[in-house]
């Protein structure tokens, strides 16, 4: 299984390079923060890899609810369906 934290950070990893990097189905937790304080710092720790979603410069972040479905969207070709 692999923990993966998401969060706004320039630093993450962007979320199509993990899913370009493997072709391999793979069991998946995403861990999702509360918007504004994101995920915690222990959080992100406890995660084998931090991915973000590319947003436009200016933007802040985006809704957690959106962002969740990006990811599960990016993230179909690595589910164990």
């Amino acid at each position: 299984m692999s923990v993966l934290a998401m969060t706004p950070s320039h630093d993450a990893t962007p979320i199509e390079e993990l899913t370009s990097r493997t072709g391999a189905r793979a069991r998946i937790a995403l861990l999702l923060g509360a918007e504004g304080d994101g995920l915690s710092p222990q959080a992100q720790q406890m995660a084998d890899v931090r991915v973000r979603i590319p947003i436009a410069a200016d933007a802040d972040s985006l809704n957690v609810a959106v962002a969740a479905g990006i990811a599960l969207h990016a993230l179909r070709e690595l589910g164990s369906g």
